[in-house]
Order: C-alpha cells, then sequence, then structure tokens
C-alpha cells in the first residue's frame, strides 16, 4: 500500500517553514505511531542537519542521486539512507542537497522516483521544499502531493507579492491552482496587535484556511545550537505546538483510532470534543 506525501513550502524564504514541516512531521510520528518520512528537498538551502546538530550527515540526498538517475532507489534502500532521531525513531530524515552548485541538474524524474521510494518506505512523507518555483523539487513534489500545506506569516510582504508570483502564476502553469494549497499562518507571539489575519490572507491569495499556530521564542535558540530534537523532546508543550497542524492533518489519514488510544488524558479528551464538534 502506497503512503500519503504531504508537502510544505513557504511564501517567501525564512519565515519559519521548514522548523513548521519539522515539527508536523515529529508530532505525526509521536501521536500516530506511524512509520513518518522527512524529505529536506531544499536544494540551494538544505539546513535540516545543522538544526539536529549533525555536522557531516553519512547520507545526503546529492549522495544518493546516482540510485535516483539509475532508477535502482528502493523504498528499503531508502529506509537504511535516513538519520534515525534518538528520541523519536519513528521519524526517518533524509538530509538535503549538500552540492548547491548543483541544484539545477536534478531532473524531474530524480525526484518522482525518490517520492515513489518514500512512499513505499513510509506510512506518510512530509517533504520540505523551496519557496521558489523555479527547480524540480518544488514542481515536482507539489504535482505529486496529497496535501499541499503553504506557509505564511500576517506580513503583507511574507504573502502578497511571492504568492501571487509563485504559487499563483507558476503553480497555474503546472495545473495546481491557489485553492489547492492550505495555508498555515505562523502568528508573532510578540505582536499584540496589528498584521493581517487568516481571513484576509485566504481572501488575498484563494488559499484555503487550514491551521493556525505560534512558534515558540526558544526555538530559535535551538536551531542555531543543533538541538531542535532535543528541544521538542524534553517538554511537552514544546512539541505540542504542532498539533495545530498535525492533528487535523492525522485526522484526515484517518489515523484517529491511534489518536484516541494514546496514554495522554490531555489529547484523549481534545479528540472527544472535537468528534462531537463535527
Amino acid at each position: 500500500m502506497s503512503g500519503r506525501l504531504a508537502v510544505f513550502t513557504g511564501s517567501t524564504p525564512n519565515i519559519g517553514t521548514t522548523v513548521t514541516a519539522f515539527g508536523t512531521a515529529y508530532r505525526a510520528a509521536a501521536l500516530s505511531g506511524k512509520r513518518i518520512g522527512y524529505l529536506c528537498l531544499n536544494l540551494k538551502s538544505a539546513k535540516t542537519h545543522l538544526y539536529l546538530g549533525v555536522g557531516k550527515p553519512e547520507v545526503t540526498l546529492d549522495g544518493i542521486r546516482p540510485e535516483l538517475r539509475a532508477g535502482t532507489l528502493t523504498g528499503d534502500k531508502l529506509r537504511q539512507y535516513t538519520y534515525r532521531l534518538p528520541r523519536m525513531e519513528g521519524l526517518h530524515v533524509l538530509f538535503g542537497n549538500m552540492a548547491r552548485e548543483q541544484a539545477e541538474y536534478y531532473e524531474p524524474d530524480d525526484i518522482r522516483k525518490l517520492l515513489e521510494a518514500s512512499k513505499q518506505a513510509f506510512d506518510l512523507t512530509i517533504a520540505d521544499v523551496s519557496a521558489y518555483w523555479d527547480n524540480a523539487a518544488t514542481v515536482c513534489a507539489m504535482k505529486e502531493a496529497d496535501e499541499r500545506f503553504l506557509v505564511t506569516t500576517g506580513h503583507l510582504s511574507h504573502f502578497q507579492e511571492d504568492i501571487q508570483r509563485w504559487t499563483g502564476q507558476v503553480g497555474t502553469m503546472f495545473g495546481i491552482a491557489p485553492d489547492q494549497f492550505q495555508l498555515i499562518l505562523l502568528k508573532d507571539m510578540n505582536r499584540i496587535t496589528g498584521g493581517f489575519g487568516m481571513k484576509e490572507i485566504r481572501k488575498e491569495t484563494g488559499c484555503l484556511s487550514f491551521a493556525e499556530m505560534k512558534l515558540l521564542d526558544s526555538v530559535h535558540l535551538q536551531l542555531d545550537s543543533g538541538r531542535l530534537d532535543e528541544w521538542l523532546a524534553t517538554e511537552e508543550h514544546h512539541a505540542a505546538a504542532f498539533d495545530a497542524v498535525a492533528d487535523p492533518m492525522l485526522s484526515r489519514l484517518s489515523w484517529n483510532e491511534r489518536l484516541l488510544r494514546t496514554e495522554r488524558p490531555w489529547l484523549r479528551r481534545l479528540m472527544f470534543h472535537r468528534s462531537r464538534e463535527r
């Protein structure tokens, strides 16, 4: 049975898309008990290994390009190539392209073969791609995706122009309309008033509302020190911040049975309450 593919992109770079995608993958593995794959497909700015404190990854995306070209990459092989987090064994991470000068040389077939192997290997694959649609990874992942998430903030400069020019114009060229994207709005912890809300952003972009969440300020220190997984594992409320995205996503995958059997009483109450609301 083929796994599902969820793709995360940002409306513009450097707003927290990778943290949102990774945190969602981490939480999905924790809550579901399923095998979750995380693919770093930002070909020109891969940083996941740095956030996890892995200075020299044993295997990266560029390292498996020969197998992609030869068509020999299988789901079993891909699982062997991924990094397993010490604190979350259900999450498998494929680190991104280290040979940035070769970013333009990835072909659509390379990415399609990688995604096919990932669907064989994992129950759910979460792919983190560039905000720019000028590369095979972003375009092909979006075309293959079962769920498309667009991360943005309430700053006008973060969503208006770039979403119109990239997601709107370029995405449409490949048959992907704006209303096929689901908005994740990152709210500023320090901002009391001001900024645009989900309703205004949805109207401006034509995308669908999905979730709003706040990234805790303390996460940025963990990125710089390479301790993101430790930060997620040590305090329940750190990882639970990503439930705003992970919970409804998992519900769509009909994995609620596992969630309802969780040992966390607060989550059982939450799921029961939401099921009654529906």
